[in-house]
């Protein structure tokens, strides 16, 4: 029987914890929460249900908070991780859906996509346009590259092979975390599909936090981490990958 571990990074989540975990819980035993340095009440409300949790003493990043998913995946001997994010952007209603396509063994990344003809959403559901620009963007180059057909770059609803994850070298810890493991997925051969989900935006007003906040700051550091990952594995990427790529992260 495939082990399916479901895991939720979470900052600051009081608001949407309860309802969140409440539903999750009604689609999967196995879940594990990253709480990474949350301020508000999101840590006295973890004991309330019965989820593992990994604590992090102060706020460590979105990428941080993945790596320990798939270290905790891995040593605990689950087949899949899929991972979610807590601000009810994604609906837990739709892990049957990845637990579908888990059980068709033939991919090594399900990738969710709020932009794959049959997602949904509504007119409220809108996202900011500096957002949907810079994804657009970084997608279209990121299939110039490596040679994919993603619609969306930075859907963190995704269900991930376990055991392929231990060839990756990843160690990105911030937001451009998807910059860095598209390169490394592609490197290391894992097979990629897409599965639609619904383009949800609860809180247009939602940031980022420091200077990602800026999006010519956020597009030029994804850009620059995803670019020194080209250079990184240039050696197991097609030829085109890093054409026009010159950033001396190599020299550094």
């Amino acid at each position: 029987m495939t082990r399916i571990l479901i895991a939720i990074p979470v900052y600051n989540e009081e608001r949407h914890l309860q309802r969140v975990l409440t539903r999750v819980l009604e689609h999967a035993k196995h879940v594990l929460v990253i709480d990474d340095g949350s301020t508000d009440s999101t840590p006295c409300r973890l004991p309330d249900f019965p989820v593992e949790v990994i604590r992090h003493a102060e706020n460590r990043g979105y990428g941080r908070s993945m790596l320990d998913a798939f270290r905790w995946a891995a040593v605990d001997g689950y087949d899949w991780v899929i991972t979610m994010d807590c601000d009810e952007q994604h609906e837990p209603a739709s892990i049957p859906d990845f637990e579908r396509a888990i059980e068709e063994d033939a991919h090594d990344v399900i990738s969710g996509s709020r932009y794959l003809v049959g997602a949904d959403g509504s007119a409220e559901s809108v996202p900011p346009p500096d957002r949907r620009a810079i994804n657009a963007e970084l997608t279209a180059e990121i299939n110039q590259r490596l040679g994919l057909d993603l619609t969306d770059a930075f859907c963190g609803f995704k269900a991930y092979r376990v055991e392929p994850l231990a060839a990756l070298s990843l160690d990105e810890r911030g937001y451009a975390f998807p910059m860095q493991f598209w390169v490394q997925a592609v490197a290391n051969g894992l097979r990629i599909r897409e599965l639609p989900v619904r383009l949800i935006y609860n809180d247009p007003n939602r940031t980022f936090g420091g200077p990602l906040d800026d999006p010519a700051v956020r597009i030029a550091h994804y850009r620059r981490v995803f670019h020194c990952e080209l250079e990184r594995c240039a050696d197991r990427l097609p030829a085109a990958a890093l054409a026009g790529v010159s950033t001396g992260c190599s020299d550094a």
